[in-house]
Parts: structure tokens; sequence; C-alpha cells
């Protein structure tokens, strides 16, 4: 079925062309078209506007002409600096064993789930055990050596394994599975090194441009689904008005 955008249709070289930049999405096919669509609305809305210059061009100055966004003032950096010290912490370091039971292609996640908790429990009750558990069920090269990881430093890792990890107390076993993208964790946390908190001034123009950029994103999703709402589209069904527009 073609899809059409106020009665252009988008063709199959343009696809075959922009396929490409999207094999990582969870599907590429869609994902690819929603961005053709996206692009295709862009576009028409310049051409209503009468700006002027190639497509790219003529994108870039419709964004600068309807995105605008104020600057994050000096209180409202202050305050996410604040309420997220965490993130600006230098040197914290953290000593961590795991077990990780590694999600495949084909496997049984409720049953991989069940045995993931089942080994948790039993070194809830024997935390000595892990290093030999480690070897015995991990799908992760560490298991050679109990586990270990060695030390970590806040970057590291992925942010949901991240977040418990450097959370929990030291010497602690977390009570509960982490479940990243990569499988299920039980981790065993050694000694822990505290942070120095990286002051205000040196990251105040980097918390500055990470807000901008997060108002930027946000205000452009608003504003692609006002031209998504406006357009005559057939042919692909786009995220409602609670989803992202783009990924």
């Amino acid at each position: 079925m073609p899809v059409i955008v106020n009665d252009y249709e988008l063709s199959d070289a343009e696809m075959e062309k922009e396929l490409p930049q999207h094999q990582d999405a969870a599907d590429p096919l869609k994902s690819a078209m929603t961005s053709l669509v996206l692009r295709r609305v862009l576009l028409d809305k310049a051409k209503e506007l009468a700006l002027q210059g190639d497509d790219e061009q003529k994108i870039e100055s419709l964004l600068a002409r309807e995105v605008i966004i104020p600057e994050a003032s000096l209180e409202e950096c202050r305050r996410y600096y604040e309420l997220h010290q965490p993130r600006f912490l230098t040197g914290e370091l953290v000593e961590a064993n795991h077990i990780l039971f590694q999600v495949t292609a084909n496997v049984d996640l409720d049953a991989l789930r069940q045995r993931a908790q089942s080994v948790l429990d039993e070194l809830l009750q024997n935390p000595d055990g892990f290093a030999a558990a480690a070897k015995s069920y991990s799908n992760c090269p560490s298991a050679e050596v109990g586990g270990n990881l060695g030390q970590l430093s806040r970057g590291e890792t992925v942010p949901e394994f991240e977040k418990p990890v450097f959370s929990a107390a030291a010497h602690s076993l977390l009570p509960r599975l982490i479940e990243t993208r990569f499988g299920l964790h039980i981790v065993q946390l050694g000694r822990k090194v505290a942070g120095r908190l990286i002051p205000f001034e040196q990251v105040q123009h980097q918390i500055a441009d990470a807000m901008k950029r997060a108002s930027y994103d946000r205000a452009l999703q608003q504003y692609l689904k006002v031209l998504v709402g406006q357009a005559q589209i057939s042919g692909i069904e786009l995220a409602g008005a609670d989803g992202p527009l783009l990924q």
C-alpha cells in the first residue's frame, strides 16, 4: 500500500535511500517511512511559507523560524544541578560482581526469570557462594573469574545497570534482579569510593546546553505532531498524541 502525504506519494527510491539509516531501529521499515513522512510535511510547510533554498536549507529555515525555545535561566540550571548531583560526581567507583542470565532470540523469558530468581534466592541465604554460582550459571566471560567486573565508574555501563548499582550499599548483594537489554543480572557489590562533586560553576554551561537540547527535542516533537495533524496522510499509522514521532 503506497504512503501518500498531501497528494505526494513516497517512492521506493526514497525508501531505499533512507532505510540504511534506520537499521538499529526496532522496526527499520516503519522508522524509515516515518522519517520520510515527517520530512515531507516539513517541506510542504516550508513551501507554504515560501522559504527558499534546497530541501535541507528549507527545513533548517523552517525549524529556526517555528521551533523557538528560551535559554535556561541560572536558577533553572542551579535547580537541575541540585536535583541531579550524582551526575556531577567525578572519581566515583564501585567494585561489582555479577551473574548474567542472557536473553537470546529463542529464550523462554518466564523460565529464565524463574531460574535467575531461584539462584538469587539461594545467594541471599548464602552470599559466600556467589563466585561458584557465577561460574556455574553466568553467560558473561566474567564467569571465569567469579563474575568479577572490576571497578566501574559512571558512564561505563548501561543506565539501567548503573543506577541500582551506584545506589546500593557497599559490600551488599542486591535483593532484586536487574533487567537490562543484555538480560537478567544478579549483582554483588564490593568496595565503593565516593566521588567528588564538581562545582556548579564548572558544569553550568554543560547543564544549560543539555536543558536546551531537551527543550528543543520536546518542542520539535510537538511541532511535528501539529504538522502531522494538519496533513492528509494515508498508508501509514504514526504515533498517537502521546507517543514520540522521532525515535
